[in-house]
């Protein structure tokens, strides 16, 4: 996989240690003599130690002489062959617990918080992340207690005890999210994150010029105003149209309800896009794993 882009250019790090925690290079004298070699800190000379980015950021020793060293896990997780790690390493462009890394001894544990270039990525191998489409008629849920068609029967061979993030009711069709990170899948469905989710509707009727601004400005529904994200019309056709409709709003039914409020009652409903996950040609019934990258950027829209 290609690593992600770097935000810009890194700042070199500052007091880089060389294996043996000897200074990289000569200090320089002051007064007559030469610098004195540092007799205190937290460096410990027996192990490599991660670089602060910031001056003002404290040193945080993140190396753990039980753990695995780091451009191993990155090249396990999918960032790249084990020389790309090394490089992106050596490069300042990794941060382990909110600590610019730059030596390639450092060691760490999978459940540390590990970013390239500000993404985070997870190296939790216990960790899955699905992108599914769910066929019409199926029921947003792990086990139904009706006998209906749902989730669970299409992830049934899946040792992990999987759930779904957020709904879609039986009539429409589209990406759910799977996994079984917790605390991701609770955070991308908040109101508070904002997570955009992405709709194509086919709407009865012509579509008037104004109708995407009265969806921007809100349409008041029985439980109160809604208003979409961004509106545009893909095609049309004699009495019907294809719309995309955008927004972060997670009630029930709430594309429908919202399009038949504004007079153009919804026929078919798909959902295209979680955040920065896009359906793509995932056919109904089938899932696919997520990209280290993907996940990254979920992790980034949900602020983690």
């Amino acid at each position: 996989m290609t690593p992600p882009n770097p935000r810009g250019p890194h700042r070199p790090s500052k007091g880089k240690h060389s294996g043996q925690g000897k200074p990289a290079g000569k200090g320089k004298a002051t007064g007559a003599g030469k610098a004195k070699r540092p007799t205190s800190g937290t460096t410990r000379p027996s192990q490599p130690t991660a670089v602060p980015q910031w001056p003002d950021r404290p040193t945080v020793d993140v190396h753990d002489p039980d753990g695995v060293r780091l451009q191993k896990l990155l090249a396990a997780a999918g960032v790249g062959s084990r020389r790309v790690c090394e490089n992106l390493i050596n490069q300042g462009r990794v941060e382990v617990d909110g600590q610019v890394v730059t030596e390639l001894g450092v060691r760490i544990k999978a459940t540390q918080n590990v970013h390239v270039d500000g993404i985070r990525i997870q190296l939790d191998e216990s960790r899955v992340y699905l992108a599914f489409n769910k066929p019409l008629g199926v029921v947003t849920s792990m086990s139904d207690d009706l006998g209906r068609v749902d989730i669970g029967d299409f992830v049934a061979n899946r040792k992990e005890r999987l759930f779904h993030v957020g709904r879609l009711d039986a009539d429409t069709e589209g990406l759910l999210i799977l996994t079984n990170d917790g605390e991701l899948a609770h955070r991308l469905q908040h109101p508070r994150y904002g997570v955009l989710k992405t709709y194509l509707a086919q709407i009865q009727g012509q579509v008037p010029r104004d109708l995407g601004r009265r969806l921007r400005e809100g349409v008041m529904l029985e439980d109160g105003p809604v208003k979409v994200d961004s509106f545009r019309v893909v095609d049309s056709a004699p009495g019907k149209a294809l719309v995309e409709v955008v927004l972060h709003e997670g009630r029930k039914h709430i594309v429908r309800r919202m399009l038949a409020e504004a007079g153009h009652p919804v026929l078919t409903l798909v959902r295209t896009k979680v955040g920065p996950i896009h359906l793509g040609d995932t056919k109904p019934g089938k899932w696919r794993n997520l990209t280290s990258t993907e996940v990254g950027l979920l992790y980034k829209a949900a602020e983690l």
